[in-house]
């Protein structure tokens, strides 16, 4: 069978081979010019960080805005009949059935603390969810990528195949986290009733927790309130690594809200079972 004949099915769609390498491509153009953008300014005296929030504390970056600037202007040119939904610059619509859902500075207390653990993240879904993913840390220069049969780190060097860890348990597993307060306080107890049964728990990588995770190197990742612009191409990776992402129901998790990530389905259940026993009892 010719490669214009061949199909490859991810998430509800299925789609042509020369669809899914185009969309391969862009993606990695995507996040090649949000390099370029973010490495501009990181650990620059002209960062110049601004509130968005109306209370509290919610930065923005020219970095975070020109990196996604740079991303959409790239999907206009090659892309334009899909969907964009974007932290900064919101959703776009789109014709063909597939949305890019684009993060340009997951982490952006990180970026302007200079601390390497924020990325960018460039999802692509369908209508039923997430089918393709990279999150890329431009400082460290590796890139995760997962989804269309790949999962796959690739760094300044080499590149090296994903694999979640499996056979944890969680008296054995590292537990990650962004915020120690992870959400509400209910959510917070509910996390606590997991952390305290794990046998590491760390907080404040942002999306570099689901890459670790993809890569075998952290073993669970909870969080809570988080945007769909957070977990799409996170959702990805982890999943093409083998892992479980799914929220506090145990449902869908695309759309953002109470996450639970895991290196094995095993693992998986066993944190999502104490986190629906806090619930059910507060």
């Amino acid at each position: 069978m010719g490669q214009e004949q061949q199909a490859i099915s991810a998430g509800g769609s299925t789609l042509p081979a020369e669809t899914v390498e185009a969309i391969i491509a862009t993606a990695h153009r995507l996040a090649d010019a949000a390099r370029i953008e973010t490495l501009r300014l990181f650990r620059s005296p002209e960062l110049s960080p601004l509130n968005k929030a109306a209370t509290g504390f919610d930065p923005v970056t020219e970095a975070d805005r020109a990196s996604e600037r740079a991303m959409r202007a790239i999907l206009g040119a090659e892309r334009p009949d899909d969907a964009i939904l974007g932290e900064e610059y919101g959703p776009s619509p789109g014709t063909s059935g597939l949305t890019w859902v684009l993060d340009p500075i997951d982490g952006t207390r990180a970026f302007m603390a200079g601390a390497p653990s924020w990325g960018v993240l460039i999802g692509v879904t369908d209508g039923q969810g997430p089918i393709y993913g990279i999150v890329d840390q431009p400082h460290l220069g590796e890139r995760f990528e997962g989804g269309f049969g790949r999962a796959l780190l690739t760094g300044r060097q080499d590149s090296t195949p994903l694999g979640a860890r499996r056979g944890v348990a969680l008296a054995q597993a590292t537990l990650m986290s962004t915020y120690p307060e992870v959400g509400s306080p209910d959510e917070h107890k509910a996390f606590q009733r997991v952390a305290t049964q794990a046998r590491l728990v760390r907080y404040g990588l942002d999306c570099y927790a689901y890459a670790l995770l993809a890569a075998g190197h952290v073993d669970l990742v909870i969080e809570a309130g988080l945007q769909s612009y957070d977990v799409v191409a996170p959702i990805a990776v982890v999943q093409a690594a083998g892992g479980v992402v799914t929220d506090w129901n145990g449902g869908p998790a695309h759309q953002g809200g109470r996450i639970i990530a895991a290196g094995s389905p095993e693992l998986h259940a066993e944190a999502l079972e104490l986190l629906q026993a806090q619930l059910s009892a507060d």
